[in-house]
């Protein structure tokens, strides 16, 4: 499979699972210098002849793509394990930001973000590099950055473990919220209960992948 046809696949992926709507994109690492990103469309209605643009991690951004791309490479560029990144507007992840809140290691599938997910404090659009940077610094090394009442960006070695973090994220706002109402704290996992549940062993990011992406027209 080319670069392109996996960002096009993933987009639309993110895009059934409700994880983008007319807004999100995603990138992947093509080299050293050089990213792919998803065409400037809202990802479920990206076609397989549609082109996904490359993108130097230096210089000027170009006039064709969109302007939050400014955080993938900023990210691309502090980050020498990052291999793709989904800028994503999850419903759940945006209800717990707007309470000030981002999600925690709760259950089974947050256990990928035990570390903490960090709050980027500004619901403005991150479309300079200074702000793109910002970003980068604060998401540090976690798996995830939300960004208060703009969704979120999620990071991984490859596309296919990024849209399943994508899915665990959301996965795991949803489980939070849904316990908000009893009145009292949920239960965190312990740092050992993470650490052995954080498995990829077993083909987990595949089996998410091959649910999230069946039917699609590309493959």
């Amino acid at each position: 499979m080319t670069p392109d046809a996996e960002v096009r696949i993933a987009g639309r992926a993110l895009a059934r699972a409700g994880l983008v709507h007319a807004y999100g994109h995603c990138s992947a690492r093509l080299g050293t210098g050089v990213i792919v990103v998803s065409p400037a469309a809202p990802l479920g209605l990206v076609a397989p002849d549609d082109v996904c643009p490359m993108v130097p991690l230096d210089g000027p951004l170009p006039a064709t793509v969109l302007g939050e791309v400014r955080m993938h490479r900023a990210v691309y560029r502090s980050r020498a394990d990052v291999g793709a990144i989904c800028r994503i507007q999850p419903p759940a992840v945006m209800a717990l930001s707007v309470l000030g809140r981002s999600p925690r290691a709760v259950h089974g599938f947050s256990s990928y973000f035990a570390g903490g997910v960090p709050m980027f404090d500004s619901p403005v659009l991150v479309r300079d590099d200074a702000a793109a940077e910002a970003v980068a610094e604060l998401l540090g090394g976690a798996a995830a950055i939300v960004l208060r009442g703009n969704g979120a960006l999620v990071v991984a070695p490859d596309l296919r473990t990024a849209v399943c973090l994508a899915w665990y994220l959301e996965d795991t706002a949803r489980t939070e919220l849904a316990v908000l109402p009893a009145g009292s704290d949920v239960c965190l996992l312990t740092a050992d209960e993470a650490e052995r549940r954080a498995t990829w062993e077993g083909g987990l990011a595949e089996r998410m992948w091959a649910y999230l992406t069946a039917g699609d027209r590309e493959l």
